[in-house]
C-alpha cells in the first residue's frame, strides 16, 4: 500500500469503490489501527486546516450532514494532541445543552474523534474538557456571552454561530478572550445565514473560508436523507442554504426583510407595559406534521414590540407543547395565551386548561389566508415599530422565505402575527377574539 498522502487518496477511492475492507485487509494489523485512527488519511479537502499561522479565522460554512462538527472536533484534538504545552480552549454554541450534545457527546464531538486510551474527561459540572497533556476546553453558550469576560484562550471553536441568539455582543467578547499565545486562533463551522457578522468575517482578510455541500459528505450519509431532503427542498432557496451551504440573501419578493430586523435588534427590551405568548398549534404531533408555532412578544412603554422569544416546537405531544406555552407563560410572567383554534377548536383550550386551569387564554379565529394576515405586521416593522430581542434565526428564516406564492405553512410566522396583532393591531381594529 501507498504511503502518506497517496494513502489517503488510496483508501478514499477504495471506500467510493466500496472496496475498503479488501484494501484495509492488504495493510498489517498495527498499521490498519494506526490509519483508521488517523484523521488525516480520510478528511476531506474542505476539512484540512489551512496552512500557514497568518490566519485567525477558518470559517467552514457547510450544508447539514457536510462533516463541520467532525472537522472542528478533529481540529482541537489535533492542537491539543501535537502542542508542546498546555492550551485553554472555549467551545462556544447556541447553548450549553449543544455544545454538550454535539460538540462534546456527539457522534462527531470532541470524546468521540478520540481513541479510547486517549480519550479526555469531561466534567459536567464545571463545563471543561480536561485533556492528558494538562489542556482544558470549556464550554459556554451564545445566550449568556458575559461569561466570556475574564477567561482567555489560545484556540476557540464556535459551532452554528448563525444560531447564535446574541451572535455580535457573543463574538466581540470571544475575540477578548483570545489573547494567549504567539497566534491565537479559531474555527467556526456553521450552516450560513445572511447574518452582517458572516459577511464581515468572510470579507476580513485575515480569515480562510471553506465551504462543502451536504452531498461532499454523503459516502457517510444515509442514502434516504439525501433523496428525501432533494424532494422536498430540491431546487429551494432553502436547499441551497441548508444543503449547498451557500449564504442565500433575501427574496425581494418576500414579505420580510432582513436588514429590517439587524436595523432595529436590541440586546435587552425597555420596561414592557403587556406580554403575551402567542400558540398556532399543529393538526397532528407526527415528526411530519407541522411545527407548533410558539412566540413571546412585548409591548414596551415606547409604543413598540419586542419579540422576546421563540418556542416553537415540533414532533412533541399536545400536552409537551401546551406545558412548553405556559412555562413560558410563567417564565415572562405574561397577560395572556393567544392560541388559534382554526384546527383543534375548543380543544386547544382544553389541552391549556389541563396543564393550568388559572391561565387566561384568548382565543383566535383565523378568517383570512396567511399572507393577508401578515401584510399589516410587516408594515409594523417596515415602520421600525417592532425590535427582536436578540436573534431567532428559525423564525427569521421562516420570516424572509414568506411570499404570496409560498406554500409552505410559516408556523413561527404564524405565532408572531398573533403576538403582534394583539398587542399593537387589535387596537386599531377589532378581530374574532374572545377571551375565555
Amino acid at each position: 500500500m501507498p504511503s502518506g498522502q497517496s494513502l489517503n487518496d488510496a483508501l478514499l477511492r477504495c471506500y467510493a469503490a466500496g472496496k475498503l475492507p479488501e484494501a484495509l485487509a492488504q495493510i498489517p494489523s498495527e498499521v490498519r489501527r494506526r490509519t483508521l485512527q488517523d484523521w488525516r488519511n480520510w478528511m476531506h479537502p474542505h476539512q484540512k486546516e489551512p496552512a500557514g499561522s497568518d490566519w485567525r479565522l477558518w470559517l467552514i460554512l457547510g450544508g447539514r450532514g457536510s462533516g463541520k462538527s467532525r472537522t472542528g472536533a478533529e481540529w482541537i484534538r489535533l492542537r491539543i494532541r501535537y502542542s508542546n504545552h498546555p492550551l485553554r480552549v472555549a467551545l462556544v454554541a447556541p447553548s450549553l445543552q449543544e455544545a454538550r450534545a454535539v460538540m462534546v457527546e456527539g457522534e462527531s464531538g470532541l470524546l468521540a474523534v478520540h481513541p479510547l486510551g486517549e480519550r479526555p474527561r469531561y466534567v459536567p459540572s464545571r463545563r471543561e474538557i480536561v485533556f492528558d497533556n494538562g489542556s482544558i476546553a470549556q464550554l459556554f453558550s451564545a445566550a449568556a456571552p458575559d461569561l466570556l469576560r475574564g477567561p482567555q484562550f489560545h484556540l476557540a471553536w464556535c459551532d452554528e454561530l448563525a444560531k447564535w441568539r446574541y451572535a455580535e455582543k457573543t463574538w466581540d467578547m470571544l475575540q477578548f478572550a483570545l489573547r494567549l499565545g504567539a497566534r491565537p486562533q479559531q474555527a467556526v463551522t456553521t450552516t450560513p445565514r445572511p447574518l452582517p457578522l458572516l459577511k464581515r468575517m468572510i470579507a476580513d482578510p485575515q480569515t480562510v473560508l471553506s465551504r462543502a455541500p451536504t452531498i461532499a459528505n454523503a459516502g457517510y450519509l444515509a442514502p434516504s436523507f439525501l433523496g428525501e431532503l432533494q424532494r422536498l427542498y430540491g431546487g429551494t432557496m432553502l436547499a441551497r442554504q441548508e444543503l449547498d451551504g451557500e449564504l442565500i440573501d433575501d427574496d425581494p419578493g418576500a414579505l420580510f426583510q432582513r436588514s429590517l430586523f439587524d436595523r432595529y435588534r436590541q440586546a435587552d427590551p425597555p420596561p414592557l407595559s403587556r406580554i403575551v405568548v402567542a400558540v398556532d398549534p399543529p393538526v397532528s404531533s407526527t415528526a411530519r406534521s407541522d411545527a407548533c408555532g410558539i412566540v413571546c412578544a412585548g409591548l414596551g412603554e415606547d409604543d413598540r414590540a419586542y419579540v422576546l422569544d421563540d418556542m416553537t416546537t415540533q414532533g412533541l405531544s399536545p400536552s409537551h407543547w401546551a406545558s412548553r406555552a405556559i412555562g413560558l407563560f410563567h417564565a415572562r410572567q405574561a397577560d395572556v395565551i393567544v392560541a388559534e383554534v382554526n384546527q383543534g377548536g375548543n380543544l386547544v383550550v382544553e389541552i391549556l386548561r389541563g396543564i393550568d386551569p388559572a391561565v387566561p387564554i384568548r382565543t383566535v379565529t383565523a378568517m383570512r389566508g396567511k399572507y393577508i394576515r401578515a401584510e399589516p405586521v410587516a408594515a409594523l416593522y417596515e415602520q421600525g415599530r417592532v425590535s427582536h430581542v436578540g436573534a431567532f434565526p428559525e423564525l427569521e428564516d421562516e420570516m424572509c422565505a414568506f411570499t404570496a406564492s409560498g406554500t409552505r405553512s410559516p408556523d413561527r410566522l404564524d405565532a408572531l402575527v398573533w403576538a403582534l396583532t394583539e398587542l399593537v393591531l387589535r387596537r386599531r381594529r377589532e378581530p374574532r377574539i374572545r377571551t375565555i
